[in-house]
């Protein structure tokens, strides 16, 4: 069956081919496995909305930053924003298991717009204590500067299941698609721009 994250597999490995990473794809895919279907169903226990894509992602590889795959430990870039060039990492299933409430932990005060300069988005809401956003992809420095969430508690003007992205210093909370898939199909309209060959090296 051909679905958008299949589709999106082929075309991120395809990029990795075009940057002459061949090597580093073909390791990759050589000692990977999947998410284990407990913690899928964990994930669907969660979060009962969780897009099907995001499912199909898992299932293909559980996660790609330091996380260890037999006697390797795998690092790749796997995903984007719209932030072209700036690479992501997937979190691991137990990874989004455990952030559950990370967001609500740490930008409560944001969401309840506390602090003046912070654009945030009028797509997401102004009430903390709703928050429901799962916490899918971290940026290229462990997330210190983006992280990337399925929010499922959208304020009035947004769509539940839209994508947000945090960006730090300075802070903001922008939606940059209104669905998962949505988000994947940017990510190959942009030609995988955040897979390069400067970023290769």
């Amino acid at each position: 069956m051909d679905t958008i994250a299949n589709t999106y597999i082929s075309t991120l490995k395809n990029a990795y081919y075009n940057a002459k990473g061949k090597a580093i794809w073909n390791h990759f895919e050589s000692v990977k496995h999947g998410a284990a279907p407990e913690h899928l169903n964990q994930i669907k226990a969660i979060f009962p909305e969780v897009p099907e894509a995001l499912l199909q992602l898992l299932k293909f590889v559980d996660g790609t930053y330091w996380r260890t795959y037999g006697d390797d430990d795998i690092i790749l870039y796997f995903l984007g924003s719209d932030m072209a060039e700036y690479p992501y990492y997937l979190l691991s299933s137990e990874q989004i298991i455990e952030n559950e409430n990370v967001a609500a932990s740490y930008y409560s005060d944001y969401i309840e717009r506390a602090y003046e300069g912070v654009d945030i988005d009028e797509k997401i809401t102004n009430k903390s204590e709703n928050l429901k956003w799962l916490h899918f992809s971290d940026c290229m420095n462990n997330g210190g500067t983006s992280q990337l969430y399925i929010d499922f508690s959208p304020s009035e003007k947004g769509t539940k299941g839209q994508i947000v992205r945090f960006l730090h210093d300075p802070d903001e909370f922008k939606v940059i698609a209104d669905s998962f898939e949505a988000y994947l199909q940017m990510l190959m309209d942009n030609e995988i721009g955040f897979i390069n060959e400067d970023n290769l090296e």
